[in-house]
């Protein structure tokens, strides 16, 4: 993002602006008890703003505009609870590849759409293999296909350059953790939310 695009990112905080009490009304909903002082709404708006910034007014702004703000109230759950929902998840899959489509078609290219899929299903499957051998939950396998479709519009490199981020946040996060020990070794670390993460840095760039 060498230069940010100024309507792109006005659109993208209004976007989250209005969004951010449902947001934070989901993040209410799915944590027991409810977080307080969360910045849901801040969040809501800065993602989908610096998104917005690097995209510009494109048809693929929308999806990721999609995934942004589902992806904020994500965050803060599992950040809260250790639980990405169903309810989250699958409706961020399905918007995703929906606007994605649609995207394709409007930009002239429905030649990215297989690779879309094909990264999709890599980052699923490469994340429910993790989940049966490493800390990794079935929440995050249900995110992931999500964070590939997203990555493949961009190309290969921005799927690896996606993934390999969020495992460099948390790893830099837990062992921050355990340098101030704030947490043990064997504590959970909610995934989530460097995953969502990895993925933001990595558009943002390949934008």
């Amino acid at each position: 993002m060498l230069h940010p695009d100024i309507p792109g990112a006005l659109a993208g905080a209004a976007i989250g602006l209005l969004s951010g009490g449902r947001l934070r009304a989901a993040v209410a909903r799915y944590t027991d008890p409810p977080p307080r002082q969360l910045p849901v709404r801040a969040a809501a708006v800065a993602s989908p703003a610096l998104l917005g910034a690097a995209t510009g007014l494109t048809p693929v702004a929308a999806a990721l505009g999609w995934a942004a703000l589902l992806g904020v109230a994500l965050a803060f759950v599992d950040g809260a609870v250790h639980r990405l929902p169903n309810a989250l998840t699958l409706p961020a899959f399905a918007g995703t590849a929906l606007l994605l489509t649609a995207a394709a078609l409007l930009d002239g290219r429905p030649g990215v759409l297989p690779r879309c899929l094909l990264a999709a299903l890599a980052l699923g499957t490469l994340y429910t293999a993790l989940a049966l051998v490493a800390p990794v939950g079935l929440g995050d396998a249900k995110l992931a296909p999500t964070l590939g479709a997203l990555l493949g519009w961009y190309g290969w490199a921005t799927v690896f350059a996606g993934l390999l981020t969020g495992f460099l946040l948390a790893g830099l996060w837990g062992a921050a953790l355990l340098v101030t020990r704030r947490a043990k070794g064997a504590d959970p670390l909610p995934f989530g939310p460097f995953m969502l993460l990895g993925a933001l840095v990595a558009v943002v760039l390949a934008a």
